[in-house]
């Protein structure tokens, strides 16, 4: 498989928010993007904030853009903070260096794309993605 259809980038979303509903979680927002780092698909629960739709595709966009999950690039600006902040103003979609950007794998080892959640605490929005990736047949990034 070469890239994520809308089937699948729906079902991550669904189920990344069934994931978050389960937990109890804050309202929640996920996007999903291309290996290009186009959107795919998004949606936001209800009680969402307005800024939720730009930090979940920059997160997804800037673990393409490094090929790293959000959380390794929140690990960077730790290490490396003027590299990390001098990104965002390169990058179209942004770069949030916090856990919920998950890279997602195709079957021949190559990134097709990448979920990016937020809403609840970081490492909250992280596990939903993963929820949502695995739930929709497809692999994340190890």
């Amino acid at each position: 498989m070469s890239r994520i259809t809308l089937e699948q980038a729906n079902a991550v979303i669904a189920a990344a928010l069934a994931k978050g509903a389960d937990l109890g979680l804050k309202p929640l927002s996920v996007a999903v993007l291309d290996a290009g780092g186009h959107l795919i698909a998004f949606q936001r629960q209800d009680g969402s904030s307005n800024l939720r739709a730009g930090i979940a595709t920059a997160k997804a966009s800037g673990a393409l853009a490094l090929g790293v999950s959000s959380r390794k690039i929140g690990d960077m600006a730790a290490e490396r903070p003027t590299f990390v902040a001098s990104l965002g103003p390169i990058s179209a979609n942004g770069v949030i260096p916090a856990a919920g950007g998950v890279i997602v794998m195709g079957a021949d080892g190559l990134a097709i794309g990448a979920v990016g959640v937020t809403g609840d605490t970081s490492d909250n929005d992280e596990i939903c993605a993963l929820a949502g990736i695995a739930a929709a047949g497809l692999s994340a990034q190890g």
